[in-house]
């Protein structure tokens, strides 16, 4: 169901899982702003969202929070395979990091991302 309200509606429970919500409204977004999203993989390593345009490639990695380091090196690793200069992105909801350049990997907020708002790169 890529529909959290219709998906809430039909279980009637109360949501749990936000990673996967979130991953939902982004990628509902990305349909939006792009001509083809889907999920990106090298071997064992997965992308959550590639998505395509006139311009090329970009890539996006999502999760709630990165403030543990060990879930931060996670998901940056995601990214190591990809040997092509396009844009990368890791989306949070947490505004704290937010703009932070990881070797060319930008941390967004996602609220900000979706509303628009350009990140200031530090």
């Amino acid at each position: 169901m890529s529909d959290v309200g219709f998906c809430y509606a039909m279980t009637s429970s109360p949501v749990r899982d936000y990673g996967h919500i979130l991953e939902n409204i982004v990628y509902l977004e990305l349909q939006r702003r792009y001509k083809k999203v889907s999920v990106g993989r090298i071997g064992e390593r997965e992308i959550d969202f590639v998505a395509e345009s006139s311009e090329g490639f970009t890539y996006f990695q999502l999760v709630m929070s990165v403030m543990d380091p060990n879930t931060l090196e996670r998901e940056l690793s995601a990214f190591n395979p990809i040997r092509d200069a396009y844009p990368g992105y890791l989306i949070t909801t947490y505004r704290i990091g937010a703009g932070r350049n990881f070797n060319g990997i930008i941390q967004l907020n996602a609220a900000d991302w979706l509303l628009g708002v350009p990140p200031r790169i530090s």
